[in-house]
């Protein structure tokens, strides 16, 4: 028998076109497609870097409550840039850390720590 652990997310239309609803574990989340002109909720590419910015937070300020490492604040802000003529990938993804409470050297450990994984 395997550890792995499964997620399962359903998505379905929601009745408007451009637009999908998902539910997990009995929450629900609507998402506009990024094509969309007008996207009123998220859409499918800010959830997609959302997930990525706050698994940085999440495992970095797991990490560092393990280790002792008095994080006092942490944000991430990320940015995805598409270009017109390829919209469906992103051409490149940047993050930049702050990390309040800890000096430089700690801050770049954590970090590491969150590439590494």
């Amino acid at each position: 028998m395997s550890n792995a652990k499964v997620e399962t997310v359903r998505s379905s239309s929601s009745g408007t076109i451009g637009r999908a609803q998902s539910m997990v574990r009995g929450q629900r989340l609507v998402l506009d497609s990024s094509t969309r002109p007008q996207p009123d909720a998220l859409t499918n590419s800010e959830a997609f870097l959302a997930g990525i910015s706050s698994c940085g937070v999440t495992l970095i300020e797991q990490h560092a409550q393990e280790r002792g490492v008095p994080v006092k604040r942490l944000e991430v802000t990320i940015e995805g840039v598409r270009s017109a003529a390829a919209p469906n990938r992103f051409e490149s993804i940047s993050m930049h850390f702050t990390i309040a409470g800890v000096g430089q050297a700690d801050a770049e450990r954590l970090v590491e720590t969150y590439r590494e994984r």
